[in-house]
């Protein structure tokens, strides 16, 4: 459990877990309020319709084998009661490959959703949590030493979701160049809050600061979080300050709160400095090790074959690619 370059991660698996959980909680209750009037049998995008022009290779759903709106309420349902699970950590509680078992089936439930979402489950932050969701499902339960190729991974996703924010602004708006884009960025965002008012009233000289901190933050600081501890817990600090900040500045969904919990991958217990009296972990079987090892190896292939994703999505100004319905199972790792 112990390694002097990663530290401990018995404490920042199970808030990583927890924080996933949170996460689809919200995601479900959504999918029971919002998706019957927008993609419903009599929505403004019906499935049924969508999938008389899909097939399943292109876009996996369980919905090909049968939509109605009372299947995607159970849908809704059964993720909800499956998330508060995970959430109050009863799920992790059995045998190793029940909690795998549980998380890939609010994974696959909700890639179902997304995979028939068209364009209202099309912005980036969806096909994020699937993607996250993906590799929560092999952190292990609690009983069990964590593996540091999960917690990698997901730190990897942080690494490319905080690059590409930071890059799509130098590249594509003179005003992220010159540090003058926050002087507006406050009152034309798609969803200020109330304290957007104050934070577009702050001096000039601060906005640019602010400026040069965003740059800071998601183009240099991102590569700490591959240094050795405590470095990458600094650098996984600065990552969490900084989405904190956009968090009570601006309104993004959950795309700001999911990459805060992907911001607990750069952590250690021993950064957290929180006092745990952490149980006997049981070593980890050696059939999970393995397929541990097989799903690195095949990211690590798709990635080096061109399957990487472009996580350009802008935090801050909401520049979202829209995610294409037809993506198959390795939507985990590719995206448009």
């Amino acid at each position: 459990m112990t390694h002097s370059y990663f530290g401990d991660l018995w404490l920042v698996r199970l808030l990583m877990q927890r924080g996933m959980a949170a996460i689809y909680v919200v995601a479900y209750i959504a999918v029971l309020h919002q998706f019957k009037p927008l993609l419903g049998e009599h929505g403004l995008l019906p499935v049924p319709a969508y999938l008389r022009e899909s097939r399943f290779k292109g876009a996996p759903s369980i919905f090909f084998w049968r939509y109605s709106d009372r299947i995607v309420d159970g849908v809704g349902w059964v993720g909800l009661l499956l998330a508060v699970g995970a959430l109050a950590g009863v799920t992790e509680m059995g045998p190793v490959w029940i909690s795998v078992a549980v998380w890939l089936v609010l994974w696959a439930l909700y890639l179902s959703i997304v995979n028939v979402g068209q364009r209202f489950f099309s912005f980036g932050w969806e096909s994020m949590v699937v993607e996250a969701g993906f590799f929560t499902a092999f952190l292990g339960p609690r009983h069990i030493q964590p593996s540091v190729i999960p917690i990698l991974m997901l730190r990897w996703m942080l690494f490319r979701t905080e690059m590409g924010a930071g890059l799509i602004k130098l590249r594509h708006d003179s005003c992220w160049r010159n540090l003058t884009c926050l002087y507006y960025h406050y009152e034309t965002q798609p969803l200020p809050n109330p304290l957007s008012w104050y934070f577009h009233r702050i001096p000039k000289p601060v906005h640019r600061f602010s400026a040069v901190f965003s740059h800071f933050v998601q183009v240099v600081v991102p590569f700490a979080l591959f240094a050795p501890q405590p470095i990458a817990s600094i650098a996984a600090g600065f990552t969490i300050l900084h989405q904190l900040l956009l968090i009570v500045s601006g309104n993004y969904s959950w795309l700001n709160w999911l990459t805060v919990v992907l911001g607990f991958s750069g952590l250690s217990d021993g950064a957290l400095a929180l006092p745990l009296n952490e149980p006997a972990l049981a070593n980890r079987p050696l059939e999970f090790d393995l397929l541990l090892y097989l799903i690195a190896a095949l990211t690590l292939w798709l990635h080096q074959a061109g399957a990487e994703p472009d996580f350009a999505e802008s935090v801050d100004e909401l520049q979202l690619q829209p995610v294409s319905p037809g993506e198959c199972l390795w939507r985990v790792w590719k995206s448009d």
